[in-house]
């Protein structure tokens, strides 16, 4: 095994290498708030749907996370970047996520992007949180019981935000 991650974009047509952890992840109900039973179908559309860009990182060929980056909105909001990580479960703890961030954060400067903001943040998601701040976003906005966790329901989210 090497230490070098690997990551890249990925197309539509290659997001199946993705969905395993993307369905793993949603499964929980912890810290997404996708519906537990997303269809891939539905994952690809929204994860590689052009303005919406998928990453994935790999090591030794095993996909072992992957990210959205695409505008946090439309029009005259379209100079902020929002993004989404998700790490396989067997690769939790060895920066992954740490690594996608940085990543996805070059890849909203050279695409123009003026900021970062993650709108849905689940509290009771400490290890994202503490990251998160990590890398230099700050929680702008909390909103109250916004997210109907699997065990903690209701929970809130943070609004977090970095300039770029």
């Amino acid at each position: 095994m090497t230490d070098t991650l690997a990551i890249y974009e990925i197309g539509a047509n290659e997001f199946e290498r993705a969905w395993p952890i993307f369905r793993s992840v949603i499964a929980g109900g912890d810290t997404y708030s996708y519906p537990p039973d997303l269809s891939l179908e539905q994952a690809r559309e929204w994860w590689t749907t052009p303005p919406s860009r998928c990453f994935i990182a790999e090591r030794d060929a095993e996909v072992l996370g992957c990210y959205l980056l695409r505008p946090n909105q439309p029009g005259l909001g379209s100079h902020v970047a929002n993004a989404g990580y998700m790490v396989s479960p067997m690769a939790r703890g060895q920066g992954i996520a740490s690594k996608m961030c940085e990543h996805s954060m070059e890849q909203a400067r050279r695409a123009g992007f003026t900021a970062m903001q993650f709108n849905f943040v689940v509290s009771t998601n400490t290890t994202a949180v503490r990251l998160w701040e990590h890398h230099g976003f700050q929680i702008v906005g909390q909103v109250p019981g916004a997210f109907r966790h699997a065990e903690h329901s209701p929970t809130d989210a943070y609004v977090m935000h970095r300039h770029l």
